[in-house]
């Protein structure tokens, strides 16, 4: 069984409470695969918004 790392789990759960304001419990609560996704479709409309091919807070490419 493979953990995942809790600095990554706190950096996800920022990127998401900083951007849709949920409450912590109900992040936390996610798994893994819907947290991570919701992060990407914030990258993706920042990249879109911005018109950059890159975004400084992608959480999604730091694998």
């Amino acid at each position: 069984m493979t953990v995942y790392p809790a600095d990554k789990i706190y950096e996800e759960a920022a990127f998401l409470a900083y951007y849709f304001h949920w409450p912590h419990d109900d992040i936390m609560n996610m798994e893994h695969r819907e947290r991570r996704r919701w992060c990407s479709e914030i990258s993706r409309i920042n990249r879109s918004l911005n018109d950059e091919p890159d975004n400084p807070f992608d959480v999604v490419k730091k694998r």
